[in-house]
């Protein structure tokens, strides 16, 4: 576990406020070992591009023992710190997901807060516990796993115009995520850089923002003070249409 928890310090100390750490997330070894090659310090996993590789839809339909060795695939192919993508943990309770994590050699995981069974966002507070168990099975396991809890208010508003009316929800429930042990969290899909800085602002600590080529750019973002900046499907649906450009070529 010694190289495992020197990984999870690593990841750790590269959530730099102003300074983010830039993730192209990917699916499998062969993008792991592109994304080492390209010289990031950092691996990670996309739940949504991962499922899809294994031909399930996103949102918690592919089996967890597949998700997992996809990652661990992941890990055996490059010697860095690698975080996966576990959407809401696929009904493993705090104790199993933390083994299954660290067994496929993983040391940060993303976790959402959307019940994928009955629909619609967790309660903040069963959330939070949920949290704070996991952060109690990392540290019995000796690795101190970086948890990125994902907020979704944004994302299940539905609409970027709605952003401000649930801006206090998303930052309310960051808050509570970062109580119970969470070192950084993920408003999904804010975007607009008033928004994005307010929330950091209130936040007061890691905050991930999901890239987007009509959002603001990575100096920006840091300038924001955000500290990490994933790619999210965005790799995945660039190499997607690769290959329909050159089908179509071929065609």
């Amino acid at each position: 576990m010694s190289s495992l928890a020197a990984h999870a310090e690593t990841l750790r100390e590269l959530h730099q406020r102003g300074n983010p750490l830039v993730l192209p997330n990917v699916w499998d070894a062969a993008t792991a070992g592109l994304v080492a090659e390209a010289g990031f310090p950092v691996v990670a996993t996309s739940s949504s591009a991962v499922a899809n590789s294994l031909g399930f839809p996103d949102g918690e339909q592919a089996p967890a023992d597949e998700v997992f060795a996809a990652v661990r695939r992941v890990a055996k192919a490059v010697d860095l710190p690698v975080t996966a993508d576990v959407e809401a943990g696929y009904g493993l309770d705090a104790e199993q997901l933390v083994a299954a994590l660290l067994a496929a050699g993983a040391v940060g995981i993303n976790l959402e807060d959307t019940d994928h069974t009955a629909g619609g966002l967790r309660e903040p507070g069963w959330q939070a516990e949920r949290l704070a168990r996991i952060r109690k099975a990392a540290d019995a396991a000796g690795v101190p796993v970086v948890i990125n809890a994902r907020v979704d208010v944004f994302i299940r508003s539905g609409d970027p115009d709605r952003h401000a009316d649930v801006l206090a929800e998303g930052v309310e429930r960051a808050k509570r995520y970062l109580d119970a042990g969470a070192d950084c969290v993920y408003p999904i899909t804010l975007a607009e850089p008033r928004l994005v800085g307010e929330f950091v602002r209130q936040v007061d600590a890691p905050v991930n923002i999901m890239f987007k080529s009509t959002g603001p750019s990575v100096s920006e973002l840091g300038a924001l003070g955000v500290a990490r900046i994933s790619l999210a499907t965005g790799v995945w649906r660039a190499s997607l249409q690769a290959v329909r450009d050159l089908l179509a070529g071929l065609r």
